[in-house]
């Protein structure tokens, strides 16, 4: 075996760094084959050196002292995977500082400091590595850096969390309902203890922020873009968009429109038969579009220990060999070029579904679409399912209304349902999905 062996520092042994220490403890000789070197843990940092762990580590591997690694010079990759905004940040940069390549999978730090991240690495010469950080067992960081580099990226469509997607599955195919699914989630391991991040749609934000990075040269936070979760939906949602031909994924999208990026990600309306509407569980898909190879399609698993844990392991990998040297150097994410301005939220536009509640009585109908007219908003179709109830506020009889528009700017549709709010017909609640192209 060429070399010496690559020695590793682990900080955080948590359920993705547990996953990252088996790989290299269980499978030394397939990591060093693939490697050209061994690849070995020297150090795991923990906060609690008395805590139970299922796994074993050889005496001596287990530390709650970061100078341990930061100080060792045999140690020549650190991995952050502690997860959070602080201490993480702190430890990378001084892993950067001590001349140390770093591998993490902390989406959340990279989309909101990756550019200090970047620049502290070019400054010492080192490597960021950080595939596992959007879309699980995908190597999407090297299809954007290797695959596509030719490429003008100008569109993609994604699922990024496979905990929304999951819960969505079981929505869809079993009925179940929406705090079913994720408890169900919860228990096989898809989704933490708490999982507002998963649900509520900024972990899929964080991920997409990062693409956009690599993609389109644009820093990109996620305060920039509209964020929805999938938290509101119920199993009436679910059926109505599977009665129209649809199904519902939680769809992070950004797109080049004059100039300008045009980003979101939100709970959206997918045709059935498209391949991103096959995706169920807890798996990722990526769909990138670049101007001269058209349409590239990834998919893998998202959720669970094993596939952040694999593309962490193959991270590892790239350093061995030097290959991830060379594509972080050209996918040059320290240098300023804000080459595409995120588009404003109420500028971007979609088709949309709408569901609605308005009373039973004459005119309704003339009245809410009226409304959406008056706006500007051009209908594609109005269905009112048979399905009467009363309202338990009003006491008086209500009905669906279901909503399909043509392509209408997300700030003519906030105003729209500004209005709808102050009609007197119109009873809660008012549920509004965007439809994909």
């Amino acid at each position: 075996m060429a070399g010496a062996p690559l020695q590793v520092g682990i900080v955080g042994l948590g359920n993705v760094g547990t996953g990252v220490a088996r790989i290299l403890t269980d499978h030394p000789d397939r990591i060093a084959e693939r490697a050209g070197r061994q690849i070995r843990l020297k150090r795991a940092v923990v906060r609690n050196l008395n805590k139970p762990r299922d796994i074993r580590l050889d005496a001596g591997v287990l530390t709650n002292d970061i100078d341990a690694v930061i100080n060792d010079p045999e140690i020549t990759v650190g991995m952050e995977l502690m997860g959070g905004i602080h201490p993480a940040r702190e430890v990378i940069l001084k892993l950067l500082a001590a001349g140390k390549d770093v591998v993490t999978a902390n989406k959340a730090l990279l989309c909101e400091h990756g550019d200090e991240i970047f620049r502290a690495a070019k400054e010492y010469g080192r490597t960021v590595c950080f595939e596992a950080a959007v879309a699980g067992g995908i190597p999407i960081i090297a299809a954007v850096g290797q695959s596509m580099a030719a490429n003008q990226i100008i569109g993609i469509q994604a699922i990024l969390n496979g905990t929304s997607n999951y819960i969505l599955t079981e929505m869809q195919s079993h009925e179940q309902h929406y705090h079913t699914a994720l408890k169900q989630a919860q228990d096989l391991g898809y989704a933490e203890s708490d999982p507002s991040f998963d649900v509520n749609g900024l972990d899929a934000g964080q991920k997409l922020g990062i693409l956009c990075q690599l993609a389109f040269g644009t820093r990109v936070k996620t305060s920039q873009f509209e964020i929805q979760g999938i938290d509101h939906l119920d199993l009436t949602d679910l059926k109505c968009a599977s009665e129209l031909g649809y199904h519902i994924k939680l769809l992070a999208q950004a797109r080049l429109t004059n100039s300008q990026l045009e980003m979101s990600v939100r709970p959206t309306l997918i045709k059935k038969d498209t391949p991103l509407s096959q995706i169920s569980g807890p798996f990722n898909a990526v769909l990138l579009e670049g101007d001269m190879v058209g349409k590239m399609w990834y998919s893998g698993r998202g959720a669970g220990q094993a596939p952040t844990a694999s593309a962490c392991a193959a991270d590892l990998i790239d350093l061995a060999v030097g290959r991830a040297q060379l594509t972080f150097d050209r996918l040059d994410l320290w240098r300023e070029r804000p080459e595409f301005p995120v588009m404003p939220a109420d500028q971007t536009s979609s088709r949309y579904f709408l569901r609605l509640r308005v009373e039973d009585k004459p005119n309704v109908m003339a009245e809410v679409t009226g409304i959406l007219g008056s706006i500007g908003i051009s209908l594609a179709s109005i269905v009112q399912p048979e399905a009467p109830e009363v309202d338990p506020k009003s006491n008086t009889p209500v009905v669906p209304l279901i909503i399909m528009t043509h392509r209408t700017t997300a700030g003519q549709l906030r105003a729209a349902l500004g209005e709808l709010e102050l009609s007197s017909s119109v009873r809660g609640p008012r549920i509004c999905l965007a439809v994909a192209d």
